[in-house]
């Protein structure tokens, strides 16, 4: 089959074809991370806006690691295809936001070169929580972990990590001319522009650089981090998803996407330069993204981690294989009831969110692993259920029964980790099982280690969790 190229493009039917000519693009907007989720999210809403103003936004992604994928949207000159999985069919259209893609290390000058060109007015992230390298529930860089401490020696072509990599561009936008720019975190956490920030100038703290006080100064006045909020379900494209695309389309697609239709992005009305016209294509500019953060975070986030490793305990494999179980569609409704007390009054009507995600989580079309999303659980479930918890003080029968699901999935076996998941601590996050302690000091160990020593200590809510693991074990989801 043909290649999708710039050039075979145009001659797809026009409800395939890109909403811009991406040869009238220029590199307004830099982005770190080249995964399926950004692509499916922010270049679409970019390319959109572009479509409508008639503004030339483009946008240069920059993979962290990931050669074969650069390699891969290149040969495609950087066009590749987003599939909605509709419940009445799927609606596969080429995308053409994207104008150029960088690796992170053997380009670092010219990532260093575009972040400081004075048309480059946004940088996004999708690093996921990992990327950021914070020390647990603060702002703060992790300083001591092992790939910043690296990277605060290493020359800018050896650095391994973005926020080394974004914090030597913001550099050099500075003694290049100052021109001021935003920089938006496009990843699940609370507050992830003063997360960005604060790691951000961490760095350049930590650094050798003789003029950091003063490129600390210009970072306060001249770049804004704009807190954000996205959302929209995007699983991992399978061989199956590249095939159906190529046969949208009649040509060979390496780089296709799928996600639900649904999708949101809120953001922080605090940008500091230019940016494309977002809210032209459905996005909310607001004074204040809290609130939409914690219904995210809580109920969909939050939702969906408790479903991760509850269906796993079961033996399904998807979301929406749980929602079609006896339990599913239940544990939904209440678990958003319960999570819905602990947010802020005044934010957006949690019950139709949570209706909404039930609806969301049954589209027949979408087939979200519990695997992907039960990943990283150490790092995910601190910010989507842990703050419930410390607000709710009691009566938690559902985030306490998702907590058991947690500590059911860290046991180790001969498939380390037990359900396929993968996770930064999965080794000390094992070493907690050795020695067989009873559930009780088991659940105790794990939240020590995961950051919550003040959950560990209220031993009602240990016991609670504990008492739910047998159960769990025999593979009994009991609501």
């Amino acid at each position: 089959m043909t290649r999708l190229t710039a050039t075979t493009a145009r001659d797809l039917a026009p409800a395939l074809r890109p909403l811009v000519d991406p040869g009238a693009s220029e590199p307004r907007i830099v982005h770190f991370g080249l995964g399926a989720f950004h692509r499916a999210h922010q270049a679409v809403y970019t390319e959109a806006a572009a479509a409508r103003t008639g503004e030339p936004w483009g946008i240069t992604v920059v993979a962290p690691r990931s050669e074969t994928s650069v390699a891969a949207l290149r040969a495609q000159d950087c066009l590749y295809s987003v599939t909605e999985r509709h419940p009445d069919g799927p609606r596969t259209r080429v995308v053409g936001s994207i104008v150029g893609a960088l690796l992170m290390r053997r380009d670092a000058a010219e990532v260093d070169a575009l972040l400081a060109a004075p048309a480059t007015t946004v940088v996004t992230l999708t690093i996921t929580e990992k990327g950021y390298h914070r020390r647990p529930g603060t702002t703060d860089l992790d300083t001591a972990a092992p790939e910043i401490a690296a990277d605060l020696v290493a020359d800018a072509g050896d650095q391994r990590t973005a926020v080394a990599r974004l914090a030597g561009g913001l550099a050099a936008r500075y003694r290049a001319h100052g021109a001021p720019i935003s920089v938006v975190s496009c990843d699940n956490a609370t507050a992830n522009g003063a997360v960005l920030r604060g790691v951000v100038r961490g760095f350049v703290e930590a650094s050798p650089w003789p003029d950091r006080r003063a490129l600390l100064a210009w970072l306060d006045e001249s770049v804004a981090f704009p807190s954000t909020v996205v959302d929209r379900i995007v699983p991992a494209t399978t061989d199956e998803d590249e095939e159906a695309a190529s046969a949208a389309l009649g040509l060979r697609d390496r780089m296709p996407v799928v996600g639900e239709p649904y999708r949101q992005w809120v953001l922080e009305d605090s940008f500091t330069a230019a940016r494309p016209a977002w809210e032209l294509d459905g996005a909310v500019l607001t004074g204040d993204v809290a609130p939409y953060q914690s219904m995210k975070l809580r109920l969909l986030n939050g939702s969906h981690s408790a479903l991760a490793y509850l269906g796993l305990a079961a033996g399904h494999g998807s979301v929406r294989a749980v929602l079609h179980t006896t339990w599913g569609e239940r544990f939904v409704r209440d678990f958003g009831a319960e999570v819905a007390r602990t947010l802020p009054e005044g934010g957006p009507d949690a019950t139709a969110y949570v209706e909404d995600l039930v609806r969301r989580f049954r589209n027949p079309a979408m087939r979200h692993l519990l695997r992907q999303i039960g990943s990283d659980g150490s790092l995910k479930i601190p910010e989507r259920w842990f703050g419930a918890l410390r607000e709710a003080r009691g009566d938690t029968p559902l985030l306490e029964l998702a907590l058991a699901g947690w500590v059911n999935s860290t046991r180790p076996d001969d498939r380390h980790p037990v359900f396929g998941t993968t996770d930064p601590l999965a080794e000390p996050l094992a070493r907690c099982w050795y020695d067989r302690p009873d559930h009780v000091e088991l659940v105790a160990r794990l939240l020590h280690l995961v950051g919550a020593p003040d959950l560990a200590e209220r031993a009602d809510l240990v016991k609670a969790v504990a008492a739910r693991l047998p159960a769990l074990r025999a593979g009994r989801i009991e609501l």
